[in-house]
């Protein structure tokens, strides 16, 4: 199971960026476990610059921006 994390405080890119990741994973045909953090501690931890962040299994492969659900179903892959 893949680990997938959002980051950011639950706005409206926010939830557009997790409904993505869900999509790719279903495309893709794996598993994830997907977690929202909202907590602003947690989130700078990260060193991300700007919300909404995609983390997956430990890496940001995305910050500031919502990626296209090819882009994701491309990371969840590797």
């Amino acid at each position: 199971m893949i680990d997938v994390k959002v980051l950011g405080s639950g706005c409206p890119n926010c939830r557009r960026l997790e409904a993505v990741a869900r999509q790719a994973a279903q495309a893709a045909g794996v598993a994830i476990e997907l977690e929202k953090v909202t907590d602003l501690q947690a989130i700078l931890a990260y060193e991300i610059l700007a919300t909404p962040g995609l983390v997956i299994d430990g890496k940001v492969v995305s910050s500031g921006r919502i990626p296209t659900q090819t882009e994701v179903e491309g990371w969840l892959r590797r």
